[in-house]
């Protein structure tokens, strides 16, 4: 790898001062309440609200693990980056009634549609996994990639990201976040975009590519008989992952809580689609450029991990070059940015403000910045067991979102969409849910102890994307059927929370927050979902 000269230098300072600078116009306006501290007082427009959810999904090991993917055979995890669908559905299904209720979290949702239990166990949940998930992967990955573009040891790229990210996003609440994620989206998008048409160009362009590393490279869908990938249940499984992820998680959701109304929340949802959208050319393709110039005999490198970080700096000129690694720290800084604040607005509004219902606004801000600082500091202290983690963690974190996600989406959707779910089928399946995936997650990692051939063997080997599917099943199955064996909500609990409770008036007011633009910009995010599905299957090629 190349590393970075003057002018690359020049350009990351640059970029850095931009960042500051907003972050600090953020800082010197007042966080009156926790209105203004944990959802920028909710008078943000569709292009921020759009751009925040991408650089929110968007981090470093987002970027390597999924250029990584392309050059190393993977390409049936493509699937998780055609989710636009899912975001879509985020502003047209789920956000009427999330805006309509009034809510700032998740958990804060669930009570209102069953009752508190449902928000004490999915807080809970949540605070944990973000720590132990996208906290830590986050910083691991991050300063990994800090330490390779910059030269310094990993220690040192860690903590420093870490410490930089958590003092703006602890003093400026969610309007430092969403604003400062809007300039590092741009900065992302234009250099993986300049990235991906220069390797494109090297490797002799895009039929060129297909020749070198084989047309059936390109293949996403693989027969259900494949033990790694079967088609039917990496579409079930993954779609389930995406309606958690991208309908039902506090990181996603509460950039589109931030909007001024329905009609902006929705919009920044359909832009945050075609966003979306960009990373199968951004990132993905450039993991296969890096493949087929390996094959050409142009670059080389030792694991499909390095792929990304070691075409940029061989193929970006001078100044560029700075402009992708600044990319790279944008996508890290914001992902980490937006779990440190998400974390915060739980812990303050859904467990300290329960605990404490009489405590002002402004104790609740102060509480909210002690708890940003507590999660940053969780974070760091977790950077030496993250050390230990095995390469394949981006797949790995896949594998563990199909543990958790299906009993919170099969609450949310059946939620929604179902009057007759009560609050006791609800916190069956999250409890019961959380605790069969918890199991699976276990044996799974005990199963090298386990006979082989038997029966513990056996239900530890299950493809973790065949578990997924009926494990979803068997989720809304639970809430349903506990549900038949206790009362209906009454028809007051439910008012504007489901399809079958929306009143006249609330429909009449859901009609006059869209045009025919949204529909038409909606539908064209659709058919460019359907054509790349076809496109990247052995049909077309």
């Amino acid at each position: 790898m190349k590393g970075l000269d003057t002018l690359d230098w020049v350009v990351i300072a640059l970029y850095f001062l931009v960042l500051l600078g907003v972050a600090w116009w953020v800082i010197m306006q007042k966080q009156k309440n926790t209105e203004d501290y944990f959802l920028a007082g909710r008078n943000i427009g569709w292009f921020v609200v759009g751009a925040s959810i991408f650089a929110s999904n968007i981090g470093s090991e987002h970027v390597v693990g999924l250029a990584g993917n392309g050059a190393g055979d993977k390409m049936p995890l493509l699937i998780y980056e055609l989710h636009a669908w899912l975001v879509l559905m985020l502003g047209w299904v789920f956000l009427p009634f999330y805006a309509r209720s009034g809510v700032f979290t998740m958990p804060e949702f669930l009570e209102r549609r069953f009752d508190a239990r449902s928000r004490w166990v999915l807080s809970i949940v949540s605070l944990i996994a973000y720590i132990l998930t996208k906290v830590s992967v986050t910083i691991y990955a991050g300063g990994v990639v800090v330490s390779a573009l910059l030269g310094i040891p990993f220690w040192i790229g860690a903590v420093a990201t870490v410490v930089l990210t958590g003092l703006y996003t602890v003093l400026g609440g969610m309007r430092a976040v969403v604003y400062t994620e809007t300039i590092q989206a741009i900065v992302l998008v234009i250099g993986a975009g300049i990235l991906t048409y220069l390797g494109l160009d090297a490797v002799g362009g895009w039929g060129e590519l297909k020749e070198t590393v084989g047309a059936d490279y390109f293949n996403m869908w693989r027969p259900n008989s494949d033990p790694d990938y079967p088609w039917l249940p990496l579409f079930i499984t993954s779609t389930v992952v995406g309606i958690w992820y991208w309908c039902t998680d506090q990181v996603i959701v509460q950039r589109v809580l931030t909007a001024k109304n329905i009609k902006e929340g929705r919009r920044g949802s359909i832009f945050g689609a075609l966003l979306k959208l960009m990373p199968v050319f951004l990132f993905l393709i450039p993991g296969v450029v890096a493949l087929g110039l390996k094959m050409q005999g142009k670059l080389d490198w030792d694991s499909p991990d390095e792929a990304f970080p070691v075409l940029m700096s061989n193929l970006m000129p001078s100044g560029l070059r700075g402009l992708v690694a600044a990319g790279l720290l944008a996508a890290l800084m914001s992902s980490l940015a937006s779990v440190f604040n998400s974390c915060s607005t739980l812990f303050t509004l859904d467990i300290y403000k329960k605990l404490k219902p009489e405590k002002p606004e402004e104790e609740l801000v102060k509480t909210g910045r002690i708890a940003t600082f507590f999660v940053v500091g969780l974070g760091l202290l977790w950077i030496p067991i993250i050390t230990t983690l095995s390469d394949g963690l981006y797949e790995y974190l896949q594998n563990v979102q199909a543990y958790i996600s299906p009993p919170i989406a099969a609450v949310f959707l059946l939620g929604i969409f179902y009057k007759r779910i009560n609050a006791n089928g609800a916190i069956a399946t999250l409890v019961g849910g959380f605790l069969i995936g918890f199991t699976k997650l276990t044996l799974e990692i005990l199963k090298s102890s386990f006979a082989e051939g038997s029966f513990m063997f056996q239900l530890a080997d299950i493809n973790w994307l065949v578990f997924g599917a009926y494990f979803f099943a068997m989720c809304i199955a639970i809430a349903i059927i506990v549900s038949m064996f206790y009362p209906a909500p009454s028809q007051t609990q439910l008012a504007g929370l489901t399809f079958g409770s929306v009143s006249a008036e609330q429909k009449e007011e859901g009609k006059g927050s869209y045009n025919i633009w949204d529909i038409v910009t909606s539908v064209v995010v659709l058919l460019i979902v359907v054509y790349i599905m076809i496109s990247f299957s052995t049909l077309s090629l």
